[in-house]
């Protein structure tokens, strides 16, 4: 699915100078649960970089988006926890993600083109589809997109939400173990049109199963980068 970045600040038509204005952004994407946070912090401590946390960001964003830019963002924005899972498959749930309509990505762009530039920024973020990013890198080698397996994104939300506040702070009072299944299989089908995106752009993707040490990743990912201890 081919998404459209909307009208916050950054249109289509300066794509090609916004690539050139963010060349030293590297971007960590891809799917829930694969260690993107980990990955984004052992590389800011080992380069001294800073990192860009756009799930934070998302708060400040339901602010700001609006019904006719934003119709997917703005419908979640009145919605209490939990609910988007009401009454809806997985393939719902996903067609009804911002995300999958590039309702994020404007405000990631604009919220960098703020920043200074004088050294690489690191951006720690799930909602990218590799369509919409492609035309803001100078080169692939710019982003990797993780992927878990089932197995280890299960365990890993599984622990996540293991605390029962955390749980009813995401999804209220729903039966944990049922939005849990939802949640994994609207993953599933999120990883596969990442998988699908990032071939048809020649974009990195990392396949993360918990056998190979964060530490060891994170060199694959700097060299990817092309950090160094002075960048």
């Amino acid at each position: 699915m081919t998404s459209s970045l909307p009208d916050t600040g950054t249109s289509r038509d300066s794509l090609p100078s916004t690539s050139a204005s963010l060349a030293h952004v590297r971007w960590i994407a891809g799917g829930t649960g694969s260690g993107k946070s980990t990955l984004a912090r052992l590389l800011a401590a080992r380069h001294g970089l800073p990192v860009y946390d756009g799930d934070l960001a998302e708060h400040r964003w339901l602010t700001l988006c609006t019904p006719e830019q934003h119709p997917y963002l703005s419908a979640l924005r009145d919605l209490p926890p939990g609910a988007m899972w009401d009454g809806r498959t997985a393939d719902e749930v996903l067609r009804a993600m911002p995300s999958m309509h590039g309702e994020m990505l404007g405000f990631v762009v604009d919220d960098l083109l703020a920043m200074p530039t004088d050294r690489i920024v690191l951006v720690d973020y799930f909602g990218i589809l590799p369509a919409d990013l492609a035309p803001l890198l100078g080169r692939p080698g710019q982003a990797v997109f993780l992927l878990p397996t089932a197995e280890f994104r299960r365990d890993v939300l599984r622990a996540r939400y293991a605390d029962p506040q955390r749980a009813r702070a995401t999804w209220g009072g729903r039966d944990p173990s049922a939005v849990l299944a939802g949640r994994l299989a609207r993953d599933v089908l999120w990883d596969a049109e990442v998988r699908a995106q990032a071939a048809g752009h020649r974009l990195d993707v990392l396949t993360v199963d918990g056998a190979t040490p964060a530490a060891d990743l994170a060199d694959r990912v700097a060299a990817r980068f092309g950090l160094d201890p002075g960048a």
